[in-house]
């Protein structure tokens, strides 16, 4: 994605070999900006940022616990719980969704 190569020129790690045109270093999954001179131009991109949420359709939801699991067990396990609908796990696991 382009805001992951928004690297502070300074900051930049690099990620290429000397002389690496803009296409090889792009199809290898690295960022490319010639506009700063001595400093990398082919550069790693900064990691994809994450986030935990518990999935809206219940029909999705994968099992976390154990029929009568109480909310805080299921809470201790680091997973969702939302004691509705039935015939589905209330306690399930998160998703993670990129930022």
């Amino acid at each position: 994605a382009k805001c992951q190569c928004k690297v502070v020129p300074r900051e930049r790690t690099n990620c290429g070999y000397p002389g690496i045109s803009a296409a090889e270093c792009k199809r290898i999954g690295c960022c490319f900006n010639a506009s700063v001179p001595s400093v990398p131009w082919c550069y790693s991109p900064k990691p994809k940022k994450v986030k935990k949420v518990c999935p809206n359709d219940p029909y999705t939801r994968i099992n976390c616990g154990h029929p009568g699991i109480k909310p805080r067990e299921c809470t201790k396990k680091g997973c969702c719980f939302r004691a509705h609908p039935a015939g589905v796990p209330w306690c399930f696991y998160h998703r993670v969704m990129e930022e």
